[in-house]
């Protein structure tokens, strides 16, 4: 490859694994350029401006000031999506609909790239996309010889769509709170055909990657990186567990894809023994098993970030028993700050954990296995502390870090294969 090639990468949010990649890339000496809808630098005066009141949004979009010179943004849809529901027109961000949801952002940063792309053909030797934005810059890129390289994180639609099918009938009272049956069939048909123009695909999970095996058709190399850590919590206290009750946490969406019945069932009866906080917001009123189920804990409908890290650091047991997760960061997160976690196969537990030492990975869609981990804990809650202790000790030999270079080092590799 020519040593001037280098990777265009995008993504119209910018979320924690984004960063990482885009750092990573960077640090590489691989990047092109990093294109994405609002993008946020310390001491620009869009950072200042975003210390005021409802602006304070904008620190989410918040990125390594050595990127500044390589990003490009494109915000004025996302600015729309922003401010559409705060005057109340909801009608704007209608799901695939609305001139300001989620997919026309998608598409509108995807024809953007694609221009771009076309435009500086020359000096690019790859593209990083992710799903719902890659088609138009795919296709472009195949007609003029540039790599295609698709990050896939959340699991494959069809898999999705069977696995919540059976919890549907599993749990009907429930199955309101599901979702994910939404997308129209063009959506789903555009989903394959960029998986189908991809000529590599990373993935952060082995779950995700089993997913892909209900792809109808060959697909190009998959690989897993596990996504990395938080910084670790190392003044982390555990005060005497043995004389009150275990603190459990659940954060998350409150839906059945992240198994709450399970939870919730897990826990009855146990209340003179177990205190129980649930954070996230869901459809309440909708769903009178979950309205029922959150009366009974200690509910708290959202948290900043930096809120959760702290509560997270109090509690002695995470549980996120997640049906379908592409990852899953609450569970790096909840780890990080010394707390150990129940998950399921469908998770990234399986790759970043060490079941029974610094948590425990259970069969999705079933109560009893949380339920005999509880009672074991209630009789020896030593466990949970020593467990804590090691999960702080596995978060800090993964950084965000130690992802960067992975994904990097597969990435220059694979331009120069």
């Amino acid at each position: 490859m020519d040593k001037q090639k280098k990777i265009t990468i995008y993504h119209p949010f910018g979320n924690a694994n984004t960063r990482a990649a885009v750092d990573g890339i960077y640090k590489q000496g691989i990047l092109e350029s990093f294109h994405t809808c609002i993008a946020c630098f310390k001491e620009t005066f869009l950072y200042k401006l975003s210390s005021f009141g409802p602006l304070k949004e904008l620190r989410r979009r918040y990125f390594s000031s050595f990127l500044q010179n390589k990003t490009i943004t494109h915000p004025f849809k996302e600015l729309g999506r922003q401010i559409a529901p705060k005057i109340k027109f909801n009608s704007l961000i209608a799901h695939e609909k609305g001139i300001f949801c989620v997919d026309n952002i998608c598409h509108d940063l995807d024809t953007k790239v694609a221009k771009y792309i076309q435009k500086n053909k020359e000096k690019i030797g790859g593209v990083y996309a992710y799903e719902d934005c890659a088609l138009k810059t795919f296709g472009t890129a195949k007609s003029n010889d540039i790599k295609c390289i698709y990050d896939l994180p959340i699991g494959y639609w069809r898999a999705m769509q069977s696995l919540l099918n059976e919890e549907r009938t599993k749990n009907p009272e429930w199955a309101i709170t599901l979702g994910g049956f939404n997308d129209s069939d063009k959506k789903r048909q555009r989903k394959d055909a960029e998986l189908q123009l991809a000529d590599k695909i990373y993935v952060a999970s082995s779950f995700t990657k089993k997913t892909l095996e209900m792809y109808p058709g060959k697909l190009a190399d998959i690989e897993v990186i596990p996504y990395g850590f938080p910084p670790v919590n190392t003044k982390r206290k555990y005060d005497d567990i043995q004389n009150r009750k275990i603190r459990v946490l659940f954060v998350g969406g409150l839906s059945q894809r992240k198994g709450l019945s399970y939870f919730f069932e897990a826990i009855k009866g146990l209340e003179d023994k177990i205190e129980a906080t649930v954070v996230g917001r869901g459809n309440l009123d909708a769903c009178p098993a979950l309205k029922k189920a959150l009366s009974i804990v200690n509910y708290i409908p959202s948290l900043p970030h930096d809120e959760i890290l702290k509560l997270m650091a109090t509690q002695d047991l995470f549980i996120f028993p997640s049906l379908f997760e592409g990852f899953g960061l609450v569970i790096t997160e909840a780890m990080s700050q010394g707390t150990p976690v129940i998950t399921t196969d469908r998770t990234c537990g399986p790759d970043i954990m060490n079941n029974g030492i610094d948590g425990w990975v259970i069969k999705a869609g079933e109560t009893k296995p949380i339920r005999d981990l509880l009672l074991t804990f209630i009789s020896n809650p030593i466990i949970l502390i020593k467990a804590g202790q090691a999960a702080i000790h596995t978060a800090s030999q993964r950084p965000w870090s130690v992802y960067e270079k992975e994904l990097a080092d597969s990435i220059n590799s694979f331009l120069n294969d």
